[in-house]
């Protein structure tokens, strides 16, 4: 199993997805993140269908911190229940994994 995997979190707005990238690169729990600022959601919560606007963070780490990297989103995050999905990286270039691996400390 790869060791490396890819964190994507929705978030409400940009700002939000902002604070989340920065504390979570601070803590050394991600080794980057990519905010995109305007995605749009389709889903059914609390049996109404909603189409709504988000921020998506691409967030790259090992897989030794997913479970810190839940915790602390679902901390600051503003949604009741949000996305959090995690997914191995499968294959990149050496040197860039090297780097992820690098930037992400594996904390205990």
């Amino acid at each position: 199993m790869a060791n490396e995997v890819v964190v994507l979190v929705t978030t409400g707005s940009e700002e939000e997805a902002r604070k989340i990238a920065n504390q979570l690169v601070s803590d050394k729990l991600i080794a980057c993140a990519n905010i995109v600022a305007a995605v749009n959601s389709v889903f059914h919560w609390q049996g109404e269908l909603c189409d709504e606007g988000e921020a998506l963070i691409i967030m790259k780490s090992v897989q030794n911190n997913v479970d810190r990297i839940i915790d602390k989103v679902q901390a600051m995050h503003s949604y009741s229940v949000p996305e959090i999905i995690a997914l191995p990286i499968l294959a990149g270039s050496k040197d860039y994994l090297k780097w992820l691996r690098d930037e992400t400390s594996v904390q205990k």
